[in-house]
């Protein structure tokens, strides 16, 4: 009984199936030329078994003779070279045809890696995509509590502070400004057609004379129409002559306009010296009755209905409603170029705060710890067929015979310690029946 030492290195690839379809290209393997280089020095060291296995019978076959001793030693390795020679055909049945010959349940993985796929995805599922071990594994990582570190350094704080205005920016850009102008100017007249502008400027100019800023804002017009007086004198001075009668002599005419004027100043000191005065009285009952006329009077409130529609039926309504969209698209790109803009900076202070606010509050991170096993029970739940099926559809596309080699790869050097001890057992093995037939004999 011979057999060849090399015969099992040599071995060509098996082609994909005939029809497979052709997926995306497997992940790498990490350390692929070590793992190459590995793979092939435990082939050589299991093939350095059988041959040695190999060579031990055929000497004691040859000159042995009829030795006792030659017995135990011939049956020692015909026995390492059955269990060798077994195990290198069970060992390379899994990624290839044996010497390419197409024996019946050989290229296991080739011919049966959409099974395993299959498979491989119902183990995830019940072993691993239970809600039982998702919800204790997350628990057990508390959530929170990381979340609460990763949030307080401000070099992440940073980090999801650019993300989100990148983010922001991303969104900006993905949407069209006539879209969003058209909506803004929707939204805009929408909320103007259910406010009631005369009842509303009613309210706001009685909660101004409660407040007493109506005197503040009648000194103010006051102290201007004094100081125009002052400054303006020869321009209402000319427009006094050139309406006064022609009989009139001039001096009359600038005596006349001194009087007014001086009696116009007069008059106006006296009401900024004296918030008691009756003109000044009689303006705020005037406000008075204009504020509640603009509360309760019909008449008002449709001619303030009439000016908001004026209002909103002007184009200049819609280019400043596209101009704040234009300016605030333009404001959010600067902000988020910039790494030292103040809004980043506030965006990345509420971040640490949160995270603050996570490692102070106990309860607060404990809520977190529960948002997320209920969000990753719900997601197991629901949608743990399709997690599976990610996983054997992936494993699907794969091409059957880069799938081998890779597997060969991460396997196949462990796998060669089975053939190394193949040899040895077998060889034990035909040691010990050698020994008991002579036992017997």
């Amino acid at each position: 009984m011979t057999a060849p030492t090399t015969a099992p290195d040599p071995v060509p690839p098996v082609p994909p199936s005939p029809g497979g379809p052709s997926g995306p290209a497997l992940p790498a393997v990490s350390a692929q030329a070590e793992r190459k280089a590995r793979l092939a020095r435990m082939k050589r060291r299991a093939t350095m078994f059988l041959g040695v296995a190999t060579a031990i019978f055929l000497a004691v076959t040859l000159w042995g003779g009829d030795a006792t001793w030659a017995g135990y030693v011939q049956a020692t390795a015909e026995g390492g070279m059955v269990g060798g020679l077994a195990d290198w055909f069970a060992v390379t049945a899994l990624f290839r045809h044996p010497l390419g010959i197409p024996i019946p349940h050989t290229a296991i993985i080739v011919t049966k890696k959409d099974q395993f796929g299959e498979t491989l995805g119902e183990f995830i599922q019940d072993a691993f995509l239970t809600p039982e071990a998702v919800t204790e594994r997350i628990r057990a990582a508390e959530v929170g509590d990381r979340l609460a570190a990763w949030l307080r350094d401000p070099d992440n704080a940073a980090r999801v502070s650019a993300e989100v205005m990148d983010g922001a920016v991303q969104v900006s850009d993905l949407v069209r400004d006539d879209d969003v102008q058209r909506v803004l100017q929707r939204v805009v007249r929408e909320r103007l057609d259910t406010v009631p502008v005369a009842p509303l400027a009613g309210r706001a100019l009685d909660f101004l004379i409660r407040d007493g800023r109506h005197q503040q804002a009648l000194s103010a017009a006051i102290r201007e129409l004094d100081r125009y007086l002052t400054e303006h004198g020869h321009e209402l001075r000319a427009q006094l002559g050139a309406r006064s009668p022609w009989w009139l002599p001039g001096a009359a005419e600038d005596r006349l306009f001194e009087r007014l004027v001086d009696g116009a100043h007069t008059l106006l000191q006296a009401m900024l010296e004296d918030e008691g005065h009756h003109l000044r009285q009689r303006f705020e009952q005037r406000l008075v009755q204009l504020a509640d006329d603009l509360r309760h009077d019909p008449a008002y409130r449709a001619r303030g209905e009439e000016l908001k529609a004026e209002l909103l039926a002007q184009p200049q309504v819609g280019e400043w409603v596209g101009a704040l969209w234009a300016d605030a698209k333009a404001q959010l790109r600067t902000q988020a170029e910039d790494p030292d803009s103040d809004l980043r900076r506030r965006l990345a202070d509420v971040v640490v705060a949160t995270g603050e606010r996570l490692h102070d509050e106990p309860a607060l991170a404990s809520r977190v710890d529960d948002a997320a096993a209920t969000a990753a029970t719900y997601l197991v739940e629901h949608f743990h067929g399709e997690i599976v099926g990610l996983v054997s559809g992936t494993i699907e596309r794969w091409d059957a015979a880069e799938t081998a080699e890779r597997l060969e790869l991460l396997l196949g050097p462990d796998l060669q310690f089975i053939r190394i001890n193949g040899t040895v057992v077998g060889a034990a093995a035909g040691l010990a029946l050698h020994t008991v037939a002579q036992v017997l004999a």
